[in-house]
């Protein structure tokens, strides 16, 4: 690229890149907020939670750069519009194809950076939050049991703490354990702790009484101790098998799966789906950048600016957008409908393409009269 080129580009790719963290952000933080139930309700702590939102940024950057990369086309070739900087540039002789070349150049390297994504990075950290939803769930150790409320641990283990002192130790604990129905028993102790062993998650209490009653005979036996260990290991029924969603899978898995693989065959569709979706996604980058492109270059000079022009582009961009959708969704349920898929995705970039390679001039991109021909390309 020559000099003009890579101005542009610069100005392309920081503009994409602080759209990116602008709109990164804003998912994050609505993420954020739906996750501090789980913060509020089972007591995680503020490192588990960074681990468990950071691992959607891959999911997030998948949607937001092409997103980014089409406002970013339309704000800076809209400007360069504006300021008469294009004016000059294609009576210099630049072709459109010539000023089209970093909005290709970036619409590539962000299309491949969206395969690395898509096709490693996304169902990578997906299956990491999965993994670490699954563990906190089914994992009590995961769990800070919080101070001066009833913890329900299970249906059938209830823990109160009066009071907290540092990570692990306890003051003022209760603990009703019904899995004996026919003898329920409550733990009361002056202090314990929380510790992790080989066999599971223990409470040690220290200084304290076991009451059990006879369900049958309505007898109350109370047992003193010094020092008890309240076993918390088998609390929760852990499934032996975690059923694996589509958007944690790897691609090569998922087009070579059977009706079997999946738990409800009404499913399958939308297994493959996702991974024929993964692979024409990242084209987007490229496609939704050329139509901004040729929206602000189409036309002569206006002093009223670019609003209509960069309507348009948007009105065309959101109609594409849910076209995606739209398909995805038939396509889960027709997997004839595939290549409509791929076809959506590549075709805003190919015909891009070639109206920019029959270089239509003055006919498509500015009125007659209006401004000199442009050269050869640049």
């Amino acid at each position: 690229m020559n000099e003009v080129s890579r101005y542009i580009a610069r100005q392309l790719f920081w503009s994409t890149v602080i759209v990116s963290l602008v709109m990164t952000g804003l998912l994050w933080l609505f993420v954020s907020v739906k996750a501090v139930e789980s913060i509020i309700n089972r007591g995680l702590s503020l490192k588990l939670f960074m681990i468990l939102t950071g691992l959607q940024f891959p999911n997030f950057l998948v949607q937001v750069v092409p997103i980014a990369f089409f406002i970013a086309v339309l704000f800076v070739y809209g400007r360069l519009n504006t300021d008469r900087e294009i004016t000059v540039l294609r009576a210099a002789g630049m072709s459109p194809l010539a000023l089209a070349k970093p909005v290709i150049v970036l619409g590539l390297a962000f299309t491949l950076f969206g395969y690395v994504l898509t096709l490693w990075a996304t169902p990578k950290s997906y299956k990491m939050f999965r993994e670490m939803q699954w563990d906190i769930r089914y994992s009590i150790s995961k769990v800070l049991l919080k101070e001066g409320v009833f913890n329900t641990i299970s249906d059938k283990i209830t823990v109160y703490i009066h009071e907290r002192s540092g990570e692990s130790e306890l003051n003022g604990l209760l603990v009703h354990d019904s899995r004996d129905k026919q003898k329920p028993a409550t733990v009361i102790a002056e202090r314990g702790a929380m510790v992790q062993t080989p066999s599971g998650a223990r409470v040690l209490m220290f200084d304290g009484s076991r009451q059990v009653i006879d369900s049958n005979t309505g007898k109350l036996s109370i047992l003193y101790f010094d020092r008890y260990s309240f076993d918390l290991g088998g609390a929760v029924n852990k499934p032996k098998l975690r059923f694996r969603e589509a958007r944690e899978r790897p691609v090569e898995e998922l087009l070579n799966l059977k009706k079997s693989d999946v738990g409800n065959p009404k499913d399958y569709g939308k297994f493959i789906t996702e991974a024929h979706q993964r692979m024409a996604l990242p084209v987007n980058a490229l496609g939704f950048a050329l139509i901004a492109y040729l929206f602000v270059m189409f036309g002569d000079y206006s002093r009223r600016g670019q609003l209509a022009k960069m309507i348009g582009a948007s009105a065309l961009f959101v109609g594409l957008q849910v076209l995606d959708l739209s398909l995805i969704n038939l396509t889960a349920k027709n997997l004839g409908l595939i290549p409509a898929i791929y076809a959506a995705a590549a075709g805003p970039a190919l015909l891009a393409f070639l109206l920019l390679i029959v270089q239509p001039g003055p006919r498509l991109f500015a009125r007659r009269g209006k401004l000199p021909a442009p050269a050869a390309a640049a």
